[in-house]
């Protein structure tokens, strides 16, 4: 098994080799790859070191199985015939393909079989917000068809990369010092402070990521659920914070929901309200489920329930998804589908 990581230096690119290393996948030869910056350092990988290759329009994808791409939306367009020309199975992280036609979208607890549909030989990760809400909504959605959505999201610093986290450290540390704090990767400080906008704002009001967890969750759902989202920059270092509330066809209880959430494959049911146990953004990072508590039934619309989930954005919301669906194909002999 020949794997490639392209743009491994980055968070998510850092989470690839990580997420490979502890669930032992099985990698005869891994190859990392990125921008001329990056290129000729050397990362640690089961006890080997290897050197980070530039990434280039030549036949070095050539015998790879498996490419996990996170170096931008630009590059995987770019690179997208380079790295699959001999066969390789390109799983994206990046909004390049999410939307294409002929690409699958494909969260393995909800979607798995859309995986062997791939035409280009590529298959698209999700937004790291619509993951998390879709593994907790597959959940319902099972009891009951799930007619709409409305969800606010309470995003880390963790979603733009590693730069905004070093980012919001840095302000932290400024302020204290009664310094004034330097501000590039968000419009505005956000230590101490929440950001009403992830990305640019499209002709209809919602910002590009709010009109991905609707487009998104439709595809990979493959539903006509409605989906009404404010995204919301938070200052948490790792991890994302959902609230949700759904309208269902026929009405769900409580107790349904905590069953079905708690059977569910890939979720950590955390629903004890008296004993303030919920799920939260700081214990959570660095962990691999979607936790779920805070579950109630709406005051004012007896279909409606409402709950709250939380997910580590670099791990669920981007590189253990990728290698989730890498390791269901090996399991289904989908690699030569």
């Amino acid at each position: 098994m020949k794997v490639a990581i392209v743009g491994v230096s980055g968070a998510v690119g850092q989470e690839f080799l990580r997420t490979l290393d502890q669930r032992n996948f099985p990698v005869d030869e891994l190859v990392l790859f990125g921008s001329a910056r990056s290129a000729g350092s050397t990362y640690s990988f089961q006890g080997k070191e290897i050197q980070v290759k530039l990434l280039q329009h030549n036949d070095d994808f050539k015998g790879m199985d498996i490419a996990f791409t996170s170096a931008g939306a630009g590059t995987s367009k770019e690179f997208e015939k380079t790295i699959i020309r001999y066969g390789a199975v390109m799983i994206d992280n990046s909004s390049a393909f999410r939307m294409d036609e002929d690409v699958p979208l494909v969260v393995p607890e909800v979607n798995p079989t859309d995986a062997l549909v791939r035409p280009r030989g590529v298959i698209a990760n999700p937004n790291c917000t619509t993951i998390q809400m879709v593994v907790a909504l597959k959940a319902i959605e099972n009891l009951s068809h799930i007619r709409r959505v409305r969800v606010s999201t309470y995003q880390s610093a963790s979603g733009a990369g590693a730069a905004a986290m070093e980012e919001l450290v840095d302000q932290h540390r400024r302020l204290a010092a009664s310094e004034e704090p330097v501000v590039e990767k968000f419009a505005y400080q956000l230590a101490y402070n929440v950001i009403p906008q992830l990305y640019v704002f499209t002709e209809n009001g919602y910002t590009k990521e709010e009109m991905k967890m609707f487009n998104e969750t439709r595809k990979i759902m493959h539903s006509d659920i409605q989906v009404s989202a404010t995204c919301v920059r938070v200052p948490v270092m790792r991890a994302h914070s959902e609230s949700v509330w759904m309208e269902t066809e026929r009405p769900v209880s409580v107790e349904e929901a905590r069953r079905a959430f708690s059977q569910a494959e890939g979720i950590v049911l955390c629903d004890d309200p008296l004993q303030q146990q919920y799920p939260m953004p700081l214990p959570l990072a660095g962990c691999d489920p979607v936790y779920v508590g805070r579950i109630r039934k709406d005051l004012t619309d007896e279909n409606g329930l409402t709950f709250w989930c939380v997910s580590d954005q670099i791990k669920k919301g981007a590189a253990l998804n990728a290698v989730q669906i890498a390791e269901w194909l090996l399991r289904n002999n989908g690699l030569n589908a």
